[in-house]
C-alpha cells in the first residue's frame, strides 16, 4: 500500500530505490567530468559540490512527483512525462545554485553536460523500475475486513496494481452475509480483530463493508489495531489514494465533509490565477503559428466562421462562452437539440477530426484562462442542457462547480473522451479527485500529462 496507508513504517524497498537514485547521480556526475574531462583542469571540489547539490534536488522533485509512491496507476506514457517535469525542474534549479559558487568558467559546460546525462539516465531506469512487476524484499501484509463483493474487488485491485502487497485473507464481520472471496482465505473469527493482525503479521486493514450500522463494524477492536500500530482505511479512501478517484459507488456524503482536502483558500487561488494566467500566455505565443495555420484550413475547407463560441457551465454554476475552433459543419446542430459528440461523429470536417484528436481546437481556450472563466487545469465544462440532466441523474454531480473548469484536466488524461452518461459517471470520479485534492504539483503534473495523452494518439474525439 502507499506510505499514508502504511503509516510511518519506511519499507527497505523504497529507501533502497532512493539511495541507488541518490549514487546514479551523484557517482554519474562524477565519472561523466573525470574521465570525458581527463586532463582539462576541473576543480574536484566544485564537481563534488554541484553533484551533492544536482542529488538531493532531484531526489525532492522525484519523490514530489509520486516516482516512490509504491502504488500507482500511471501508464508508461504518465511516468515519462513526470519524468520530462523532473527533469527541467531539476536541472535549472541546480545550475542557479551552482552558478552562485565559486569555480572555473571553464569547467561549467562539461559539468553541465555531466549532470544532464546523469538525469536522464536515472528518470529513464526510474521510469522502468516504476512499470517493472516484481516483489521486493519486504511485502505489505495487508488484512481486508469483509467477505463480500467489496471485499473481492479490493483485494483484486490490490494484486493487480501493488506487487509488492500480499493478501492475508479475509476477516468477516458479525454479521457477514454471502462469502465472495476464496473460503480458505477467509479467517476465523475465533481470535479477535487485533490478535489476527498480530498472529500475521498484518501492517495495514482495509475495511470492505458498505453497511456499518447495527453492530456491523467492531469499532473497538479497529481502534485496538489502530493503537497497536497496524493502518486502518476505508473503502473510499483506498480508491482515492490507490486509483487516483474517489468512487461513487463507496462514497457517502459525511466522507466529504468530515474528510480532509477541498482547501479553496485565498493562497492556493492566488497561485493556481498566476500559473493560470503564465501558462496561458506562453502557450499563446508559442501555438500562434500552428493556430494561423487551423484558421486558414478551416476556412479553405468550410468557410467561415473559424471559431466556435458555446455556452458553457463554469465556477459556481455561472454561465459563461467557450471559445473553440470550428471543427463540426456549420450545420451540425440544425434542429437546435444538443447532441453528446461520439467516435466517428459524421457532423466533423475533415479538419475537424485532425484538430480535435490533436486537441488543436482548444487552443482558443487558452484565451478564456486570461480573463478568468476558465483554468489551465480542472474539470470539462459542459453545456448546461447536459449538465442539468446529469445533476439529476448522478449524485454529487455539482461539487464539481466549486472551482474553475479546466482547458484540460484530471479526468481528461485519465479517462477516454466521455460521450455519454455513464461516461459523465466514471468521469466524475476522477473530477471529485481533482477538487478534493487540487494542487499546484498536481496542475504541472496534468499538464505534462496531457502532452503524453496527446502524443500517444488518445486526445478527444
Amino acid at each position: 500500500m502507499t506510505a499514508t496507508l502504511l503509516g510511518r513504517i519506511l519499507y527497505a524497498d523504497t529507501l533502497l530505490h532512493v539511495i541507488f537514485d541518490f549514487g546514479f547521480v551523484f557517482v554519474g556526475v562524477l565519472i561523466g567530468v573525470l574521465w570525458i574531462g581527463n586532463g582539462l583542469p576541473v576543480d574536484l571540489i566544485d564537481v563534488v559540490i554541484y553533484a551533492l547539490i544536482l542529488a538531493v534536488i532531484m531526489l525532492a522533485i522525484t519523490a514530489w512527483l509520486g516516482f516512490y509512491q509504491r502504488i500507482h496507476t500511471r501508464t508508461v506514457e504518465d511516468s515519462r512525462a513526470r519524468a520530462v517535469l523532473s527533469l527541467h525542474l531539476s536541472v535549472p534549479v541546480a545550475y542557479v545554485i551552482f552558478i552562485l559558487l565559486p569555480g572555473a568558467e571553464g569547467n561549467r559546460l562539461l559539468i553541465e553536460l555531466s549532470g544532464m546525462a546523469a538525469l536522464f539516465g536515472m528518470l529513464a531506469h526510474r521510469v522502468q523500475a516504476s512499470h517493472h512487476k516484481t516483489r521486493t524484499i519486504v511485502a505489505n501484509r495487508i488484512l481486508i475486513f469483509g467477505v463480500g463483493s467489496e471485499a473481492k474487488t479490493i483485494a483484486t485491485s490490490l494484486n493487480k496494481e501493488d506487487p509488492n502487497a500480499e493478501v492475508v485473507g479475509f476477516y468477516p464481520g458479525p454479521t457477514a452475509g454471502g462469502i465472495e472471496v476464496p473460503e480458505d482465505l477467509v479467517l476465523s473469527r475465533n481470535l479477535s480483530l487485533v490478535d489476527t493482525a498480530k498472529a500475521h503479521r498484518v501492517d495495514g486493514i482495509v475495511v470492505a463493508v458498505k453497511e456499518r450500522r447495527g453492530g456491523k463494524m467492531p469499532l473497538r477492536e479497529l481502534l485496538d489495531c489502530r493503537l497497536y500500530g497496524v493502518a486502518i482505511m476505508d473503502i473510499s479512501s483506498y480508491y482515492e489514494r490507490m486509483l487516483g478517484q474517489i468512487r461513487l459507488d463507496a462514497l457517502k456524503a459525511g466522507w466529504l465533509i468530515f474528510g480532509d482536502g477541498f482547501r479553496q483558500g485565498a493562497i492556493r487561488t492566488v497561485i493556481k490565477r498566476i500559473f493560470d494566467c503564465v501558462v496561458a500566455a506562453i502557450l499563446l505565443v508559442l501555438a500562434l503559428p500552428l493556430m494561423l495555420v487551423t484558421a486558414v484550413l478551416i476556412v479553405i475547407e468550410d468557410g467561415f466562421p473559424i471559431l466556435y463560441r458555446q455556452e458553457r457551465v463554469g465556477h459556481s454554476g455561472r454561465l459563461f462562452n467557450v471559445i473553440k475552433f470550428r471543427s463540426m459543419r456549420r450545420d451540425a446542430e440544425a434542429d437546435g437539440k444538443p447532441r453528446w459528440a461520439s467516435a466517428n461523429d459524421d457532423r466533423t470536417t475533415r479538419v475537424g477530426r485532425i484538430i480535435r484528436k490533436l486537441r488543436i481546437d482548444e487552443l482558443p481556450q487558452l484565451y478564456s484562462v486570461l480573463i478568468g472563466d476558465m483554468s489551465m487545469v480542472g474539470p470539462r465544462p459542459e453545456r448546461a442542457f447536459f449538465v442539468d440532466q446529469l445533476t439529476k441523474e448522478i449524485p454529487f454531480y455539482a461539487v464539481r462547480h466549486s472551482v474553475k473548469p479546466g482547458v484540460t484536466g484530471w479526468a481528461q488524461v485519465r479517462y477516454h473522451y466521455g460521450a455519454s452518461v455513464d461516461d459523465a459517471a466514471q468521469k466524475l470520479q476522477y473530477d471529485l479527485y481533482y477538487v478534493k485534492n487540487h494542487s499546484l504539483l498536481l496542475d504541472m503534473v496534468v499538464l505534462f500529462e496531457t502532452v503524453g495523452v496527446v502524443l500517444g494518439g488518445k486526445g478527444a474525439q
